[in-house]
């Protein structure tokens, strides 16, 4: 095993306030079992002058998700015996359900929950209550892609499996964490907070830079299983101390969580049972992040290194960029600059991607690429052969059209240049039978906006722009969770006299819901 540069990893941590800018935050480290390092900074409450501490509570989103699947296998064992279950969560579901292991892994073809509130009309700080789960669930009438078949993040399949828990434990879910994970894994202080508008103790989430200042963001939803635990930097290297200390038990909860989760097809997935995989320097890593409105968190582990690194923030900075910095450092590995050809001006442009009804948009950036397609934009890198790299894809240009490889969603598909043309006659309401839900599109001055409609309310208007032939661009930067959906793709129908007669709506997070014209 290497060894740590604790001066080093020290120098860094030191700097963090410098780095990753905001009211405050904490970040640690295991190596080998023990914590080396344990470190907090700035302020919980800016207003109250509250210190942050390693004991201060802070929500960790989504990494709650593997602690979800951890308690699913410490209860059934096998996550099929819940299968016959869950067609009670999804009543009016009338493509082939999914399997709880496909909630587990990201590959339900579920749409997002937190995404279809946009549809359903809420205001990112609205109220979800806990009731409006089931609500949302039984409008679910597709899925946006086979089950097994592909990743797409859905925050509701773990929000459903919150529920199967509950069932089958005959327990609370907040008891089924204490006694399952956080009694035997030492983390003392860490609680289910599935309220975000309930106070933990002392701690403010805060939106704002330094240039507009920072102030309190406002959490008004229910969660639980994708998100909701609440936890301490202390209580989370517990969990590494855990994890470490279980890791030659093959049937250890985490190596079990871990364990590869192939597609259908048998090619390898990247996500499976709350865990994301990646690799920094050739070290295989297994880690999550979590994001609500005003705290971002991350968490790595490196098992053949044995070594951990966990970062959160209440504020929105970069939590994944700063965990992989920190591990980098005690791996004693400098940052490294790719090498890279200046892109070709021929790469901008608007595409859509057939498959997922998506728009693909490329614009150059500094030296390489920036790429819009799934909930943020993503970098990219081209090579001496004229292929743009990035972790989440591959992009080749063949003319005016986009090879596109994904393979952490197990897609692959070319992405063509959508034709120039703008014909502004879609101003109207649409409706979506499949959500009980409406979509108006007004014009306002020669600006255009469209505004959601249903069971959650009436939605605000969201700025849309046109992209090309029949195609538009609805900007919307947040659900009610975090800063996803990103854009949705708004694509136009006509019938055979050329008159709208509907519209293709979606995200990456939720594909494809159909609208038809009204009246």
């Amino acid at each position: 095993m290497p060894k740590i540069d604790l001066a080093a990893l020290e120098a860094m941590v030191q700097a963090l306030p410098e780095r990753v800018k905001g009211p405050g935050g904490v970040a640690g480290v295991v190596k080998d079992g023990e914590v080396i390092l344990r470190h907090a900074w700035g302020f919980a409450d800016l207003e109250q002058r509250v210190p942050m501490t390693t004991q201060t509570l802070i929500p960790i989103c989504s990494i709650t998700k593997q602690f979800t699947c951890a308690a699913l296998l410490d209860i059934v064992g096998d996550p099929a015996e819940l299968d016959a279950a869950l067609a009670r969560h999804l009543p009016n579901l009338e493509d082939r359900r999914p399997t709880v292991a496909d909630l587990c892994n990201n590959q339900s073809g579920l749409r997002d929950y937190w995404a279809l509130t946009v549809l359903h009309g809420a205001m990112a700080d609205g109220v979800f209550a806990r009731e409006d789960t089931a609500r949302l669930f039984a409008r679910m009438h597709k899925t946006h892609f086979e089950p097994g078949s592909h990743y797409s993040y859905s925050n509701g399949s773990f929000r459903i499996l919150s529920d199967l828990i509950e069932e089958a434990a005959g327990k609370s879910l907040a008891e089924v964490y204490r006694e399952r994970l956080f009694g035997p894994a030492g983390m003392e202080t860490a609680i289910l907070a599935a309220d975000t508008a309930a106070p933990l103790n002392g701690v403010v989430g805060y939106e704002g830079n330094e240039t507009v200042g920072y102030f309190p963001a406002t959490n008004r939803i229910f969660w639980s299983g994708d998100a909701g635990i609440a936890a301490s930097l202390d209580d989370m290297l517990a969990w590494e101390r855990f994890i470490d200390r279980t890791g030659d038990d093959p049937d250890g909860l985490y190596n079990r969580i871990s364990a590869p989760r192939p597609f259908a097809d048998g090619t390898p997935s990247r996500y499976g049972f709350g865990l994301a995989r990646e690799t920094v320097d050739e070290i295989a890593l297994t880690g999550h992040g979590g994001a609500l409105r005003g705290f971002r968190a991350r968490r790595l582990h490196a098992a053949s290194e044995r070594l951990s690194v966990v970062v959160m923030l209440n504020h929105e900075g970069e939590a994944h960029g700063t965990a992989t910095a920190i591990l980098r450092a005690a791996l004693g590995r400098p940052d490294k600059k790719a090498e890279a050809a200046r892109p070709e001006p021929e790469w901008c442009g608007d595409y859509l991607e057939p498959s997922t009804g998506l728009l693909l948009r490329i614009a150059v950036a500094g030296d390489g690429l920036r790429a819009w397609f799934a909930t943020s934009p993503e970098n990219l890198t081209v090579d001496a052969n004229g292929v743009a790299h990035c972790t989440a894809m591959t992009l080749t240009r063949d003319g005016d059209a986009i090879r596109m490889e994904r393979p952490g969603e197990n897609l692959r598909a070319t992405a063509r240049r959508i034709p120039a043309g703008l014909r502004d006659d879609i101003a109207g309401r649409f409706v979506s039978e499949e959500l009980d839900a409406s979509f108006e599109i007004v014009s306002a001055g020669g600006a255009w906006y469209g505004a959601f409609a249903g069971f959650l309310g009436k939605g605000a208007m969201h700025p849309i722009h046109p992209v090309g032939k029949d195609v538009w661009r609805l900007s919307c930067r947040r659900s009610m969770d975090a800063p996803a959906p990103g854009d949705w793709t708004i694509l136009v129908r006509r019938d055979a006299a050329g008159e709208v007669c509907g519209l293709t709506v979606g995200c990456w997070l939720a594909r494809k819901v159909e609208y038809v014209k009204a009246g």
